[in-house]
Formats: structure tokens, sequence, C-alpha cells
């Protein structure tokens, strides 16, 4: 490209060669800055290609409202490229972009005038991999789903009506002031209390882990009813406190019901997975924490409405009601039920009297009737004679149980001189006595059934009793009584 073009671009006025190298020994060129980043544009076009492909991870990642995409490809040197995507080439891919994931850039690089900086224009992406941030949230992601941290049935429900609400966040982010204006907005009769912690940095998670015990410690004094934990939003790294372990954990064991906003919506951390409920952004948090006041309001006055309605209709049908008992012929003739009745009883009366009449009058002929056949049959001839009968029986019964009883005296009696003389302790009487040997406990009818030293008990007449040892056996037994 001849100096002769790039001057006109840059707005220069033409001057030969000759004159301008003369010009040159005299004074060094003066430029203005869009000159010179003209320049500079000018012959990065000329040296860099017209188009090429660009690896690397994005960071700071943001979709403006016009559509149109703004990040950064950086690489693992330390390298980094401000990149721009327009909405007209955005809408071609299909993935969701993220920061920290790896991917290929098709495009050019050139100057942004105004800003006096370079930057790289991509038309096409396409994944490459997944970046070392993005890698360890998936690892840290499926080994705490295996634990059970993200499932539902661990997820406590909000309250309806909450009126003491915490958030866990920094005292000078932006992120409370959303909260709180989105909050008192909707409900204005809460009351709120600010626990602070680091949202980034290093340290920042275990930090936070202990906010959210000591919120849990004086929930009973402060009356916490939910818990919100966030922060504004951020590239991957400035969110990462909120992917690590202490602060999934923390979440998990809190008996407050927690939401997580931590920042976008694009974003998505551990702290919203293992949360009881998610937020957007912090301003959402506020939305789902609180009922708005207006549509409670409209609600009462909605249940006011329907009361009033109702009761409207309730005194309508009451009094239509009313009305048609008023125009019922108990009410046009009120004495006329009692007459008919007065006419019934006189009738049920009379019927009675008649009955009883003729129920009397039945009896009295059975009563007769009974009379007759008693004084016909002589009922005390007939007790006499049973009683003659009984007394017979009776005589007869007694005379045989004596003679019975006498007949088994005698046997007794037998009987019991048999066994009397059968009794050996009877022949005691007569001067006898018996000798039982204790240590066999038999009698003793011969020398042979004792040995020296064994006890001997002698029995006599009338039960008495001799205790002997013996000292020597021989034709005749000498004993020590």
């Amino acid at each position: 490209m001849s100096a002769f073009y790039i001057l006109k671009i840059a707005g220069m006025r033409y001057v030969p060669y000759n004159a301008v190298m003369a010009q040159k020994r005299k004074q060094l060129p003066v430029f203005t800055v869009s000159q010179l980043n003209s320049l500079i544009q000018v012959t990065l076009e000329e040296r860099l290609p017209a188009r090429m492909i660009l690896r690397g991870e994005i960071s700071n990642w943001k979709r403006h409202s016009s559509g149109h995409c703004y990040f950064s490809l950086k690489d693992a040197d330390g390298g980094q490229m401000p990149c721009v995507m327009w909405s007209s080439k955005f809408r071609s891919v299909k993935f969701d972009c993220e920061n920290g994931l790896a991917v290929l850039a098709t495009g050019y690089v050139d100057v942004y005038v105004p800003g006096g900086k370079y930057q790289f224009y991509a038309e096409k992406l396409e994944p490459a991999g997944i970046g070392d941030l993005q890698l360890a949230f998936e690892q840290m992601r499926k080994r705490l789903a295996a634990e059970g941290l993200f499932d539902p049935a661990h997820k406590q429900q909000l309250p309806v009506y909450p009126m003491n609400i915490g958030v866990v966040t920094s005292r000078s982010g932006a992120a409370i002031v959303d909260i709180a204006d989105s909050i008192y907005q909707r409900w204005p009769c809460a009351r709120l209390y600010v626990f602070d912690a680091p949202v980034q940095g290093e340290g920042a998670s275990a930090k936070i882990a202990a906010v959210i015990g000591k919120a849990n410690r004086m929930r009973t004094a402060l009356k916490l009813d939910i818990l919100i934990v966030g922060r504004g939003g951020g590239a991957m790294e400035d969110l990462w406190a909120f992917n690590e372990e202490p602060v999934a954990r923390a979440i998990f064991a809190s008996k407050i019901p927690i939401i997580s906003a931590v920042g976008h919506e694009v974003d998505v951390t551990i702290a919203d997975l293992v949360a009881d409920a998610r937020a957007s952004t912090p301003t959402q948090a506020g939305v789902i924490a609180v009922p708005d006041y207006r549509d409670e309001l409209g609600k009462l006055h909605s249940l006011k409405r329907r009361l009033h309605l109702n009761t409207r209709s309730q005194l309508e049908h009451g009094r239509n009601r009313l009305l048609t008992i008023l125009a019922s012929r108990v009410f046009r003739s009120p004495l006329g039920p009692v007459q008919v009745a007065a006419q019934r009883l006189d009738e049920l009366s009379g019927g009675l009297v008649h009955t009883l009449r003729m129920q009397m009058r039945r009896l009295r002929d059975r009563l007769d009737r009974s009379r007759g056949l008693l004084q016909a049959i002589e009922p005390m001839r007939l007790i006499a004679s049973q009683n003659i009968a009984i007394h017979r029986f009776s005589s007869r019964n007694q005379a045989a149980m004596v003679k019975i009883l006498s007949k088994n005296q005698l046997k007794l009696t037998a009987l019991e001189n048999r066994l009397s003389a059968l009794d050996p302790r009877s022949v005691l009487n007569r001067g006898y006595s018996m000798t039982m040997n204790e240590r066999t406990g038999r009698l003793v009818t011969d020398i042979t059934q004792v040995r020296p030293d064994d006890r001997l008990t002698t029995e006599l007449a009338k039960g008495q009793k001799i205790h002997s040892r013996v000292e020597e056996c021989e034709n005749g037994t000498k004993t020590k009584k």
C-alpha cells in the first residue's frame, strides 16, 4: 500500500516523498487520536488475515438488550482478546454461551476507532471443550447430586407471608439494594436482617458458610422466615465462591428455607441447585420471597366482594323462603291445624273408651269362667290329699335311710376289728417291742442286720421309743442305752 493511500485515509494532505523526507528531518509528524487509530486499522487490515479462527475460553460474557454479545476470550498464558458478536450472527449459535466455555471463534480483527482498541469480531462460534472452572463445576455437581443434596425431597417449602427475612451478601454490593427495593416495593411490612459476608475472593466460601450457620443460630431470636443468599453478576471466577462445597453443605443443613440469588439469569451455581428456591437475579429473589401486597389487597377485595354477594344471595334466599312460609296455609289459618288435631283427639279418645270397655268386658268374662273351673275342681281337697301322699313318702324314705345306715355301721365295725388284729403295734401292748436300724431304715430281726456304731430305735407300747447305739455284735447283742 502506498504512502499516499495511507495518508489519504488518515486525512492528511499529500506531500511528495522528497518533501516529506526533508520535512521529517526538521520535525516529527503530528497525528490526532482518530488519525492514529485509523492508521493502525489500515495497518492491521494489511498485515493480518482477512478471516481466522481464535481458540479461547469465554469470560465476562454479556448479551446486550440489543442482542449483540460482548465477551473476552482468554488462554492459559493469561492472554485476553475482547470480542464482539453481532445479533445477526449470534442467531446461528444453537448452544448456550457461558463463562468458562472453551470455544473456537471464526472472524477477524479490527480496530474500534472511537475507543482506540482492537477487538475480535466473531462471525461463528463452536464449542471446543470445557474450561477448568467449568469442569470443576461439573465434577462438583455430579458428586453432590450423588449424595442427594439436590434431591427435591429435601427442599423446604417457602412461607407464604414472611415477615422477617435474612440476607447473606456483601453490604457494599449492589445486590442488597436490589433485594431491599424489590421486597419493600412488594411487601413493605417485612423486616430485613443483613448478614454481611464477602461474596468473592480467597476464603469467601468458608465465610459465607459461617454466616449461614450464624443466621440459623439466630433464627429463633430474630424469628427468621426466609434466608436469601447471593450477589450480583460477574465472571465465573467472581461467582466461584457459590460453587464451592462449604457453601453447598451450609445451605443443605439450614433449617431456614433459603433462596439462592447468585449472578444473572444465565448464571447457575451449585448454591442454586442446593437451595430450596433459585432466583435468576437478586431482584427476582425479592419477588420469590414475598407476595405483592397489591395482589393480596386485590385478593382481599375479591373475597370481600364474593362474601358480600354470597351474603346478599343468602339473605335473598332466606327472604324468599320466609315469604313462602308466611304465604302457607299454616300462617293464613294458624288455628286450623290445632282444630283438626282437637277433632282427631276427640275421635281417638272416643274410640279408646269404647276399646277399653270391650277389653274390660272380655276380661270379666274370662275371670268368671276361671272362677267356675276352680270351684269345679275343689283345690283344697286336692291339696290335702297331696299333703298326705307327701307325708307317706317321707316316712318311708326316713325308715329306709335308718336301715341302710345301721347296716353300713355294722360293716364298718367288723372292718375296724379286722384292721386292729392285723396291726403289728397291737402286740406291743402285750410286752413286746420293735427295733429299727436307723442306717438301713428296716426292722431288725437278725443279728446280721446290724453292725457296730449303728443307731437303733426301739418302739414300745403307747408310742414310747428308746434310741441306742451298737457297740459290739456277738452271739448276743450288747447295747448301750
